[in-house]
């Protein structure tokens, strides 16, 4: 195994919770190896780990993935669900779509642009305390009365647009999502359900674009990482993943998410003093 087990394992942990709570997985795993001074595992790693979250994700969503299926078949019409419920999930299913709309655009254009000059530190450490300064404003200016069923297109659209800001490193995929969600008032709990269904589409297509491209650069020898180590990094982000999901759902039906605030803008400013004292020792 080419990277040594035990950063598999704290790697593939500290993925499956950073990728959905609000604190950003890219940032967390650019800087632990950095921190930790082990060497950086590469994107093929990164695509691994993504790939567990991503079946955390449809693990735990699947009755809600199989009811979108369901819906979406002509069929669906004479289920037991009734019409109104098929229509319910037909719209949810529809918003989603629109709302991936824009992180494909963006990974598609600017993808390649992001992983050669924007997986930096300071990028890193700007973005965590700017996205924590807006989610301390969604926290301040939302109602938290609107429910997933009331969202419309213009949601879809404005969170699709958070979703796509978060392929800076540090922005945060759930952070931006539901960011954007609470600036539309949506309920915590809501916001994170429709965060979370919205990544789903977006994690598995940048993996159908990136794993043939990862076992094609594993067979050449061109990455730091082997097949026995993906595929233990995939079991464990899976598996911290499924959890974490688990844990977020139920602590923001009563609590909100100033620990995130704090935590965001308290690593952003500190990683960024540990950068600037790295360098200046370095003249």
């Amino acid at each position: 195994m080419s990277i040594p087990a035990y950063q598999v394992i704290v790697l593939g942990i500290v993925q499956g919770l950073t990728e959905w709570l609000p604190i950003s997985s890219t940032a967390h795993l650019i800087l632990f190896p950095w921190l930790a001074g082990w060497r950086d595992p590469g994107l093929a790693f990164d695509v691994a780990l993504h790939t567990g979250t991503l079946l955390a994700a449809v693990s735990y969503f699947l009755r809600d993935w199989l009811g979108f299926l369901r819906a979406a078949l002509p069929a669906a019409w004479s289920s037991a669900g009734g019409s109104t419920e098929i229509q319910s999930r037909r719209r949810l299913l529809a918003l989603i779509a629109v709302a991936t709309v824009p992180a494909a655009l963006a990974g598609i254009a600017a993808h390649r642009y992001v992983e050669e000059q924007l997986r930096s530190v300071p990028v890193i450490a700007a973005s965590m305390i700017i996205v924590g300064l807006l989610m301390a404003w969604a926290e301040r200016r939302s109602s938290f009365g609107r429910t997933i069923e009331a969202l419309r297109l213009t949601d879809a659209v404005l969170i699709g647009v958070a979703q796509a800001c978060a392929l800076i490193p540090g922005v945060s995929r759930s952070g931006a999502t539901i960011t954007a969600a609470l600036g539309r008032d949506m309920n915590r709990q809501d916001a994170a359900r429709f965060s979370f269904l919205l990544a789903t589409p977006v994690i598995a297509g940048a993996a159908l674009v990136e794993v043939p491209r990862l076992l094609h650069a594993v067979r050449l020898g061109m990455e730091a990482v082997s097949p026995p180590a993906a595929l233990l990094g995939i079991a464990v982000s899976a598996a911290s993943g499924y959890l974490a999901i688990a844990a977020f759902l139920r602590y923001l039906q009563f609590r909100t998410l100033k620990p995130f605030i704090y935590y965001r803008v308290g690593l952003g400013l500190g990683i960024l003093g540990l950068w600037f004292l790295q360098h200046a020792a370095a003249r």
